[in-house]
């Protein structure tokens, strides 16, 4: 059960990487300030709406509590601080945004790698830019 008002974390339903870097954040989140979402889901749909149609399973895409939609790595510090010990982090991802964008579009990029390495399922649609 989560907490009213939660933050919605949006994941790519189809992706073996995406639901292991899910699980590990929910874990984290033992407050339950996130409510996972499917991108593919009518609310996933709904909720990025303003969003282009191709970027939407480009990225993980977070909305605060607030109504604030963020994406790819600038979602990376409004999470940070959802969870426990992570205002240090968010204070990084904060200070060097465009490391943080580099970061996580290098992991994102290779996803179907990560997969491999975790020796998880992956499934992921990686386009190569």
């Amino acid at each position: 059960m989560t907490v009213a008002g939660a933050s919605v974390i949006l994941y790519d339903a189809e992706c073996g990487f995406c639901k292991w870097s899910l699980d590990k954040i929910l874990a984290w989140d033992r407050a339950q300030k996130l409510r996972p979402v499917r991108i593919q889901s009518e609310e996933g749909e709904r909720l990025l709406a303003e969003a282009d149609p191709e970027a939407r399973l480009d990225s993980w895409h977070l909305v605060t509590s607030d109504g604030r939609l963020f994406s790819a790595g600038a979602a990376a510090e409004p999470l940070a601080r959802l969870l426990p010990g992570g205002r240090p982090l968010a204070a990084i991802f904060a200070a060097f945004p465009g490391l943080t964008e580099r970061g996580y579009r290098y992991v994102a990029d290779r996803r179907d790698r990560w997969a491999r390495l975790l020796r998880i399922r992956a499934n992921c649609q990686v386009r190569r830019r």
